[in-house]
């Protein structure tokens, strides 16, 4: 385990160390496999993501969503996540990003866990994500933190359908 420090993002600094966390992870799909190079480039060329990008403080905002962002002891960005509300029930994880330095130490979970505790204080019901098939420390983490399997909640275009999972955990 790595000593990590989340706090909710409200600040400039933090937003910009999100964004490039969020980079970072857009960078780590282009190199992950083959498929997820496509669909990040199909759905998400840097146009496209530096528009999410300048979007994410109010896409995220307080009080259906949230941003966080994980320190380690000196201050350093280590990871992000982020959550929006689907519906008034249901609340969407996304962006769970780990840098280099602090993977496979705990700080994922910690997100997670922590974006799932505000999504209950907020008042919903269930939380739901989606990630790729080549992700399986990803589909580890969201299993061993209570996640089933589930269909898409959302619509999805069918030539990307089959490379991606989808998981729901009641709260």
């Amino acid at each position: 385990m790595i000593k990590a420090t989340l706090h909710q993002v409200t600040a400039a600094a933090d937003l910009a160390a999100v964004r490039t966390l969020c980079w970072a992870y857009r960078d780590f799909l282009l190199g992950n496999s083959a498929i997820d190079r496509e669909i990040t480039e199909t759905f998400y060329p840097v146009d496209t993501y530096t528009a999410l990008m300048d979007d994410l403080p109010r896409l995220h905002a307080r009080p259906t969503g949230i941003i966080l962002l994980a320190r380690g002891a000196e201050g350093t960005p280590l990871g992000c996540g982020m959550t929006h509300a689907l519906d008034a029930q249901t609340s969407e994880i996304k962006r769970v990003f780990v840098s280099d330095a602090a993977r496979g130490r705990g700080v994922a979970a910690d997100i997670c866990t922590a974006l799932i505790a505000q999504a209950k204080t907020d008042g919903y019901k269930r939380v739901v994500l989606d990630t790729s098939k080549s992700l399986h420390a990803a589909q580890r983490l969201y299993t061993r933190l209570g996640f089933t399997a589930c269909g898409p909640y959302q619509p999805i275009p069918s030539e990307v359908l089959p490379e991606l999972l989808f998981y729901a955990r009641a709260l």
